[in-house]
């Protein structure tokens, strides 16, 4: 499995997202969590809002596992807190990420989280609250690192006047057709050109890059805001003709070009995985090792419809 820079360290190209478990029985969590190992990735992503209610995805993974204490020494688990659906509302709170930890670890079964990321950006966020919190975490040794959501420079700079910790992951939305962070800058100055408009604050990768912060791609396959998958889309033949053909030239499936087409950009990502079928898990896994070219990289963006001017 390909290794990208994460933090100090490094971690896996692809990370198994564990968002969609809450109906899956024990011997299908173990299923795909060994599947997962076997293909190299020992990266699991979960979040505090997962499963419909507070920690549900995250006591199944628990329960369903049971690690033992070696076991757990072999992986990375990171969560996510700050979103309140049941309120809605965000909260980036000293007191609601101090109790969103101790519920995580609780419904996790463990005594530490290697990564704890802030889910989405709070408005209110006061950047003191969130620096106190990360302190005492880290101190305590409940949490190693740290990191945001979809998060802007902007926003991360904010944070960045009281956060002491290294930020270390930004987990946004890339895939092949949905990429404005990569197709803007492009297109910047294209006067009337849509792909041109900034969505993301400016610059987000080239910001993650020069600092040091892992981008992690959630939604790798879908073609938009959860609107369904571009593979074997009707909707893109263009785009799936390209990759079909691709993919026989590396020997991969189509999610592996998928994949490959996130892990060649040399930001060094992370792709964040939302299936439960195991046999995908491997095909994902494969394509991180496929080094596309930059003639192949460059036909895939144009067939999903983004602009070289």
């Amino acid at each position: 499995m390909k290794q990208v820079r994460f933090g100090s360290g490094s971690a896996p190209a692809v990370v198994a997202g564990m968002m969609r478990i809450d109906g899956r029985t024990d011997a299908q969590i173990r299923e795909l969590y060994d599947t997962a190992r076997a293909s190299g990735i020992d990266f699991f992503d979960h979040a505090d809002i997962y499963g419909g209610a507070m920690h549900v995805c995250e006591d199944r993974f628990g329960a369903a596992l049971g690690l033992s204490a070696a076991e757990r020494d072999e992986i990375t688990l990171q969560t996510k807190c700050g979103i309140v659906p049941a309120e809605g509302m965000f909260d980036f709170s000293y007191a609601h990420i101090m109790r969103q930890v101790e519920g995580s670890l609780k419904a996790l079964r463990t005594d530490r989280i290697d990564v704890l990321l802030l889910h989405r950006p709070d408005a209110l966020v006061e950047p003191e609250e969130v620096a106190r919190a990360f302190d005492e975490l880290h101190a305590s040794g409940k949490v190693r690192s740290f990191g945001v959501s979809n998060h802007t420079p902007g926003q991360i700079d904010l944070l960045k006047t009281a956060v002491t910790q290294p930020l270390v992951a930004n987990q946004l939305q890339l895939s092949i057709t949905h990429a404005p962070i990569i197709a803007q800058p492009i297109a910047a100055n294209m006067a009337a050109l849509e792909q041109s408009v900034v969505r993301d604050g400016g610059g987000i990768v080239d910001y993650c890059r020069i600092n040091g912060i892992t981008i992690q791609a959630w939604s790798p396959y879908q073609a938009g805001f959860f609107t369904g998958v571009f593979l074997d889309n009707p909707a893109y033949p263009e785009l799936n003709a390209a990759i079909e053909r691709i993919a026989a030239v590396h020997g991969v499936t189509p999610i592996g070009i998928a994949t490959a087409w996130i892990t060649r950009h040399p930001a060094g990502m992370q792709v964040v995985l939302g299936t439960t079928t195991p046999a995908r898990v491997q095909e994902a896994a494969d394509g991180a090792d496929v080094e596309l070219s930059r003639a192949e990289w460059y036909e895939l963006f144009r067939a999903a419809g983004h602009t070289l001017p």
